[in-house]
């Protein structure tokens, strides 16, 4: 087991503490990545200070609210490819949880979800409205950041931000005619989620003047260890335990957003799945229409348990396993030692 200090309290918050950091080889490693996600924090505490005081509230509310600091970590962890975690190392790794964060705010609000981190969401607390334009103010506060260390850290905002709209425009139209639905949606999920770890991962490298050569296959890694975490949180929003979530069960398909797991349900043509199929679309209608989120509750469980549930499992463990097969051009050591636990431990939550 890894000793309670210092690294016990970034381990038991992603929930990965004897499989991304742990072993002699990653001791002085995680050590490392504490004390840079501590810098992190700090930062990101200033960062967020606004002088108007609702919009100093708003900015702050989800931050408080908890968060696993994944982005972060990512980025402190490939920067000891290059020279180590540097003051611009910190700033580019706030900046990305500064946009991820104002992600979370406008992600509510479109898909009408109650909770977040356990709290109520901030469209519940203070409206659409606001809940947008706090979101738009992160990315503002965000770019700023960026700005600071010149052309190449603005054109990588840029481009994350770009994928992170285009995902979010996508999602909210859907596939068209000729589409593939579940490849449509695995692009979706490349751009809302995949993009912004990728960036995570790759500014590492870039603002830690490490190799050039390492700068893709980290974009590359981070992408496609994004895919395989979302399609776990896929699994885990049909969990029964919100404490778990810190959302209601089936927060996404009560909203009418498809889900893997509902998505794969659709390619199965036996009677029951076609059957379990029109039972969710069927609720989700009606929930539209101002029915009871709860009458969804026995159609998801059952979704819960059915094959396309654990066939999304084994999808996310592929994207999992890609990932680790973009780590080749990386050096054998610690550093990637702890990306390829990473890459396995976000495909195998607990759910």
């Amino acid at each position: 087991m890894t000793p309670s200090a210092p690294g016990s309290r970034f381990a038991s918050k992603l929930g990965l503490t004897d499989r991304v950091l742990a072993g002699p080889r990653s001791r002085r490693l995680l050590a490392t990545v504490e004390a840079g996600l501590e810098r992190v924090d700090e930062t990101l505490r200033d960062e967020l200070r606004v002088s108007d005081q609702l919009a100093d509230t708003t900015s702050r509310y989800l931050y408080e609210a908890g968060g696993k600091r994944v982005r972060p970590m990512l980025t402190i962890l490939t920067a000891q490819l290059g020279v180590g975690t540097t003051d611009e190392v910190i700033e580019g790794a706030t900046a990305l949880e500064m946009t991820h964060l104002g992600s979370l705010y406008h992600d509510d609000v479109m898909d009408a979800a109650d909770k977040r981190r356990g709290v109520p969401s901030a469209h519940a607390v203070w409206g659409n409205n606001i809940a947008i334009l706090t979101g738009d103010l992160l990315f503002s506060r965000a770019s700023q950041i960026m700005a600071r260390h010149g052309e190449r850290a603005i054109r990588l905002q840029a481009d994350t931000f770009e994928r992170l709209v285009l995902g979010q425009m996508h999602e909210t139209v859907g596939p068209q005619a000729g589409d593939d639905p579940v490849e449509f949606y695995l692009q979706v999920l490349s751009d809302k989620t995949g993009s912004l770890i990728a960036a995570a991962a790759q500014s590492g490298v870039v603002f830690s003047n490490g190799p050039a050569e390492f700068e893709e296959p980290m974009f590359v890694f981070g992408e496609k260890a994004g895919v395989a975490f979302q399609l776990l949180d896929d699994v885990i929003d049909l969990s029964a335990d919100p404490d778990e979530t810190g959302k209601v069960p089936g927060t996404d398909l009560r909203a009418g957003v498809p889900t893997m797991p509902y998505l794969l349900l659709g390619t199965r043509e036996d009677e029951a799945s076609v059957a379990l199929r029109e039972r969710i679309d069927e609720g989700v209608a009606r929930i539209a229409d101002g029915a009871d989120p709860a009458l969804l509750d026995e159609p998801l469980a059952a979704l819960r348990e059915h094959e396309a549930t654990g066939a999304t499992r084994d999808l996310a463990e592929k994207w999992s396993r890609d990932a680790i097969d973009a780590l080749a051009p990386i050096p054998d050591g610690p550093v990637r030692e702890a990306l390829t636990r990473f890459a396995q431990a976000v495909a195998d939550r607990s759910s």
